[in-house]
């Protein structure tokens, strides 16, 4: 194929009042590697129009449907019809979407998580498997694993007994938020009102909607598998039908183990998500909300900030960034850094790198989950 022009990207749901439809288009677009072309931004034919006006999608490629897009795409010539679908819904909608997605051969880039449980994950990987096999990827975008130092987490960490960390003993986890701290969802308030209702984000609601970034960001930098949750969970909330905060005991594969904690009632906090990585010979710290920083720990050297942007870091973590030293960049530029690295696995042929969010991934990250709610209730 063509390995200079953008790809023709769809996008299901992030209609207007959407939150994540803008990031995921704003990134996708940010390295020049896509052009939006076609869009079923809303179940709302009026609000998919205005969306795509707002976007530039031309109004005989704004759907009523994801099923009429992707039939009306697939019926375009090769070299019109939209190539890539970015799945931005409402975490029910992504299992069918994906599936129908993948089988009618489009590249697929959706949100996280996978979908609500276990069963409908597995279905969504025999897609990607059958879909792998004609050179269709899959990418779950899981942003944070786009972000240059967390990508350097993972290289020192991978490292082992030859790195600045050892092997890996203890991992705290936490991402806490504040803006669920009262019944918003009682308001009408769309973010709000679908993240706290079952039907629509899943059983779990801080496990689903923030937990399950925690728990990839445990798995991708310590490069690890979880293998056992003792959890609980609970709504402050009165009347709220899924938990609004959650604590487990963790264990990895290797017998570290740690906690991971997730909370959306923690007054005042916006986006708290940090972990700790703690090993044989010294230690790492990440915040998202100071995301050039990654502080390493040893036993002879104190605490040491190594930021984005120096010559010391390694190649993956230095190709992630775009500006120099001192320059702030984060949450978009992870998440454009996903794009980026899809479109340059599509365009020469090569499987997405490994490390990228895999559907292993989604898989385990579904299972935590699952996992924490039947470890709550036991």
């Amino acid at each position: 194929m063509n390995t200079t022009r953008p790809l023709r990207l769809a996008m299901v749901g992030g209609g207007p009042g959407a939150f994540i439809g803008a990031v995921h288009r704003t990134a996708a677009l940010m390295d020049g590697h896509y052009v939006l072309v076609a869009g079923a931004l809303s179940s709302d034919p009026a609000k998919c129009a205005e969306g795509a006006a707002g976007w530039g999608i031309d109004p005989s490629r704004a759907y009523g449907s994801w099923q009429m897009m992707l039939q009306e795409e697939a019926s375009l010539p090769a070299d019109e019809r939209a190539e890539v679908v970015s799945i931005v819904t409402p975490n029910h909608l992504h299992h069918e979407v994906a599936i129908a997605a993948l089988d009618a051969g489009f590249h697929v880039a959706c949100d996280k998580p996978l979908t609500t449980s276990s069963e409908r994950a597995a279905e969504v990987a025999a897609a990607v498997e059958r879909a792998a096999a004609k050179g269709v990827r899959f990418l779950l975008t899981h942003n944070y694993t786009g972000s240059p130092r967390v990508r350097e987490a993972r290289e020192l960490v991978a490292k082992g007994e030859a790195g600045p960390i050892g092997t890996v003993r203890k991992v705290y986890v936490e991402y806490l938020q504040g803006w669920l701290a009262t019944d918003l969802e009682a308001s009408g308030q769309k973010q709000a009102a679908w993240r706290t209702n079952p039907e629509l984000n899943g059983p779990g609601g801080s496990l689903g909607d923030i937990g399950t970034h925690a728990h990839n960001l445990a798995e991708f930098i310590t490069g690890m598998p979880i293998t056992a949750v003792q959890g609980t969970r609970r709504a402050f909330v009165k009347g709220r039908p899924v938990d609004d905060d959650a604590m487990a005991l963790i264990t990895f594969e290797n017998g570290a183990d740690g906690t991971l904690c997730c909370s959306q009632v923690c007054v005042g906090r916006e986006n708290g998500l940090a972990i700790r990585v703690f090993g044989t010979k010294g230690g790492l710290e990440w915040h998202q909300e100071h995301p050039n920083d990654l502080t390493i720990y040893s036993a002879d050297g104190g605490a040491v900030t190594k930021r984005t942007g120096n010559g010391y870091l390694s190649p993956l973590a230095q190709s992630s960034g775009r500006v120099p030293p001192g320059h702030p960049e984060g949450y978009l530029e992870a998440f454009a850094n996903l794009y980026t690295d899809l479109a340059t696995s599509i365009r020469s042929g090569e499987p997405l790198p490994a490390h990228l969010p895999s559907i292993e991934a989604g898989l385990r990250g579904v299972r935590f989950i699952e996992d924490v709610i039947a470890s709550s209730e036991g």
